[in-house]
């Protein structure tokens, strides 16, 4: 080996890998795949099954891959979170961190997908994809919420490269479509009275059921300035949250999808 290999053996980073793959029908787990630093917990519970996401890495940086998938056969009723508030670090210079989470949720099934915060650091690189596919009567409670940077902690995001989508289909047909992308200096970008008038964190919540549209009216209710819902269809409601950081954002979200949930997963409340 020459010293041009040796040094290039040592300056490459390791890189963390991880997969869940997992089917509960309306009768329990059916199917369950783990893979390297992703793992998949089964807390006992007295209300419908749920499923805790653990990433044993602790987060993640340019070069990893992480990936979820998840069925909820037909009749089931699934809730997803994650242990903890997933983190994406500073990432090397041409380095990207991948996440390709896919849910499918068959006729007469619910599957609430509630993971917590997603923390972005300064430089960070983050590519995040996450698929739904719905059958004609199945239904979907969705939460995702971006981070920039621990307020309580001083940190700022000036630099930061990520490409976030959310893509839910119903019966192969697309049904709603929400894309993130940027590359610079965020904390300025952000700080525009038109972009996001200085808010460190923001969510999205959809309810995809027939019950959607019932509950608009009680969520606006409780919704602060900095935050607005709709109804794009019948059954099809969309909640913006924007808030100063995560503990004034979680002031709003937790009761919403205590609302919309019935019960929060454990992880939400520690």
């Amino acid at each position: 080996m020459t010293k041009h290999q040796t040094f290039d053996a040592l300056a490459a980073q390791p890189r963390a890998v991880g997969a869940v793959a997992l089917s509960m029908g309306a009768g329990g787990l059916k199917h369950l795949r783990q893979q390297g630093a992703m793992k998949a917990l089964f807390p006992r519970v007295d209300e419908a099954p749920q499923v805790v996401l653990v990433n044993s890495a602790g987060g993640a940086t340019g070069g990893d891959r992480f990936s979820v998938d998840i069925t909820a056969q037909a009749g089931a009723r699934l809730t997803v979170t994650t242990q903890a508030a997933e983190r994406a670090y500073r990432a090397q210079p041409g380095e990207t961190a991948v996440i390709r989470n896919h849910l499918s949720v068959a006729d007469s099934a619910r599957l609430d997908w509630l993971p917590q915060e997603m923390l972005l650091y300064d430089r960070s690189a983050l590519d995040r994809r996450l698929s739904v596919d719905l059958a004609p009567s199945a239904q979907l409670v969705l939460a995702e919420t971006l981070v920039f940077g621990r307020a309580a902690m001083g940190e700022t995001v000036r630099e930061i490269r990520i490409a976030d989508r959310i893509e839910i289909r119903r019966d192969g047909a697309p049904l709603f479509l929400d894309q993130t992308r940027f590359q610079g200096d965020l904390e300025t970008h952000m700080a525009q009275p038109f972009t996001a008038n200085g808010a460190g964190a923001m969510s999205l919540v959809l309810v995809a059921a027939p019950w959607a549209a019932a509950q608009i009216e009680p969520i606006r209710a409780i919704l602060p300035a900095s935050a607005g819902v709709s109804l794009i269809r019948d059954d099809l409601l969309a909640l913006r949250i924007l808030a100063e950081d995560s503990f004034a954002l979680r002031q709003t979200l937790v009761p919403i999808l205590q609302r919309l949930s019935g019960t929060l997963p454990k992880p939400w409340k520690i």
